[in-house]
């Protein structure tokens, strides 16, 4: 028997998100996906239940900037279900620009995404786990949070570091509950969200990325950086590094 064999994910169309989603759907997880393009999750929830024909797949549009509809979404996933026992906080953008460079809109769009969208997908897990007095609920952040980034990666990396508080801040609330919180810094992982990037340090496929923040998730983790190696000691430099060699990290 699985432990907490619902799971949904969000930003599941592409990427790390897609990725988790294959990986759980073939150790027997039901799945609830949602992202804003449903064609995409149509193809997955296909391909999904095409390989895993025992696992149940349900899927739904959403846009976690459209905060009302988060709320609906999860609801509807619960009731759906009957229980949601595992959230995985994913779905973000990596758009940025140096500040004061004239594009105040991408980095907007980056902090609504990544921490208000976030903050909403966190409310509605846990007012489902609060009446469920169980369920996991897993934020995905970044290494780029253990230290304030220059450049393209400064609005980035500070809504990563505030999710990853928000969540510690939960945790600490709920040390003693059947509801655990899960942080995790994945590294560099090639996605869409970085496809572009070139010439990237000790980045790895989305697969073996995956491979690891599934292992990390299941093992209901407090925090791991993702993969430990190279990850863990690499984030303990950046974390008390000086500036001048940190900044080289930036965008």
């Amino acid at each position: 028997m699985l432990k907490r064999k619902n799971v949904l994910i969000t930003g599941a169309s592409s990427g790390l998100g897609r990725g988790m989603a294959k990986l759980f759907a073939a150790k027997g997880y039901n799945l609830a996906l949602c992202a804003r393009r449903m064609d995409r999750l149509e193809q997955l929830k296909a391909d999904l239940q095409s390989a895993h024909p025992a696992v149940k797949v349900w899927i739904k549009p959403l846009d976690v900037c459209q905060y009302d509809d988060v709320f609906t979404v999860f609801r509807e996933f619960r009731d759906e279900m009957g229980t949601l026992d595992r959230v995985l906080v994913n779905a973000g953008m990596g758009k940025g620009a140096p500040l004061g460079t004239g594009y105040f809109y991408a980095n907007r769009q980056t902090a609504e995404t990544n921490f208000i969208g976030a903050l909403a997908q966190c409310e509605a897990a846990m007012e489902i786990f609060r009446e469920q007095n169980a369920g996991q609920l897993v934020m995905i952040s970044s290494v780029s949070a253990y230290r304030g980034m220059p450049k393209n990666l400064n609005t980035y990396a500070a809504t990563k570091a505030g999710v990853a508080a928000l969540a510690e801040g939960l945790r600490a609330e709920l040390l003693e509950s059947p509801i655990k919180i899960t942080t995790l810094y994945p590294g560099f992982i090639r996605s869409e969200i970085n496809e572009k990037v070139k010439n990237t340090p000790l980045i790895i496929s989305t697969e073996e990325g995956c491979i690891a923040l599934v292992k990390a998730i299941e093992a209901e983790v407090e925090e791991a950086s993702v993969p430990k190696w190279p990850w863990a000691p690499v984030g303990f430099g950046i974390r008390h590094l000086p500036l001048k060699i940190v900044r080289k990290m930036g965008g």
